[in-house]
């Protein structure tokens, strides 16, 4: 469930239930260990918001996961903005944002600068062992969500439905068009019943009604004006950020998907060079974090000015900003949605159907790619009986893995 408050102007004051410090510490930590993609994040995001912290609920958590499926740019950087939006208000959106974001921006453009000391980090061994980890992540994920979200037969056979239309025909869209027949399977077939339990681990939203408007006016000016004044005048900067704004408001379902956006918006003009896309994109699979972050080396590596820091930054901030509006101005219209009787059971389907997308992507990519011998295989079943029998942290089990993978792959 999503609850809304309005803010402390109309009517009483409503605090945050937490602070922005403790927000940005643990999305840092998240950051630097939370390696496999945007499904594993997902994972890593779980057992961190709903299994330990209990900030929020897992039927909230998958509300909100369903919601960031239907709009463009990152899916889990959006689910991570939104719970700390949830957590610290829109200072807890931006540490959230920063937290996760960082480690993985910072380690791109320090490669792009030439610190490439490491070698190729895509194959190396401590590389299979995170791999391994995210493997034991996602299945904990997948599994502590089903007993919550699909406990009865007809959620788990519209999970089923969900996990084998993705298999069958991969792709976001396909993904989009299963949590909407999902939807419309729960609102036919499903009977919505009261959960006192999760209502009061609801995630409650503190935005104005003008706030949210405004980003949304927001978005859609940016959208359509950048590329207006980026041709006008001529300034690079306003270019780089039309390339990279367009880029994160116009692909959904995050990850890899928005790489041949950002070659056909970046090489193919002659802004990158191919070369160094490519090497990009090799060490953008060895960092935590989203995979947008892809872009701020991009923007470090242009051709034309600006570059360097500054073009790392402005393209940074650019791929992420559409979805941080987004969210800021859906969130408060999904509430009211969410609590029509109707959509309630529409949304028992779709929270079904993403159990189904999740278990799917345990297997590909997540499986397919972390588990590639019988040792990786052994340290992943290590890490899941860490994670589900003796309660061990997600970053220490990642830690643990990546070291295990350097001492013996």
């Amino acid at each position: 469930m999503v609850v809304m408050t309005e803010s402390p102007s109309s009517g009483g004051e409503h605090r945050p239930p937490g602070s922005v410090g403790e927000v940005f510490l643990v999305f840092l930590r998240l950051g630097l260990t939370s390696f496999g993609g945007p499904v594993a994040h997902l994972g890593y995001f779980r057992e961190a918001f709903v299994e330990r912290r209990k900030w929020l609920g897992d039927r909230a958590y998958a509300d909100l996961v369903a919601l960031c499926q239907f709009l463009p740019g990152p899916a889990s950087s959006q689910v991570g903005m939104a719970i700390g939006l949830h957590r610290a208000g829109f200072g807890g959106l931006l540490a959230a944002w920063a937290g996760f974001t960082l480690p993985s921006a910072i380690l791109l453009v320090a490669f792009a600068y030439g610190i490439t000391a490491l070698g190729d980090l895509a194959s190396a061994s401590w590389i299979h062992g995170l791999k391994a980890a995210a493997v034991a992540v996602v299945a904990h994920a997948v599994l502590g969500m089903a007993k919550s979200l699909t406990p009865d037969a007809k959620r788990a056979t519209i999970a089923v439905a969900a996990m084998i239309a993705v298999l069958l025909v991969p792709g976001a869209f396909v993904q989009v068009v299963a949590i909407a027949a999902a939807g419309l399977a729960g609102l036919a077939w499903l009977r919505a019943t009261p959960d006192p339990a999760e209502d009061a681990a609801a995630l409650a939203i503190r935005v104005p009604r003008w706030t949210a408007i405004a980003c949304l006016i927001g978005f859609a000016v940016l959208l359509t004006g950048l590329p207006v004044l980026a041709a006008a005048s001529g300034d690079g900067a306003i270019r780089l950020l039309d390339i990279f704004f367009r880029s994160g408001a116009l692909v959904f379902g995050g990850g890899h998907v928005v790489l041949p956006l950002l070659q056909a918006e970046t090489v193919q003009i002659g802004l990158i060079q191919q070369d160094a896309f490519l090497a990009g994109y090799g060490a953008a699979q060895a960092v935590p974090g989203p995979l947008f972050t892809f872009a701020a080396y991009l923007g470090a590596v242009t051709t034309t000015p600006p570059s360097g820091l500054s073009g790392a930054t402005i393209a940074l901030v650019a791929v992420f900003l559409p979805a941080a509006l987004l969210i800021i101005g859906v969130l408060p219209f999904w509430e009211q949605l969410r609590h029509a009787p109707r959509a309630q059971r529409g949304l028992m389907g779709v929270n079904a159907a993403v159990v189904g997308i999740l278990a799917a992507a345990l297997y590909t990519p997540v499986f397919t790619q972390g588990i590639t011998s019988t040792a990786t295989l052994a340290i992943a079943a290590v890490a899941f009986v860490a994670l589900t029998s003796w309660k061990t942290p997600a970053w220490a089990v990642v830690i643990a893995s990546g070291l295990i993978g350097w001492a013996v792959l």
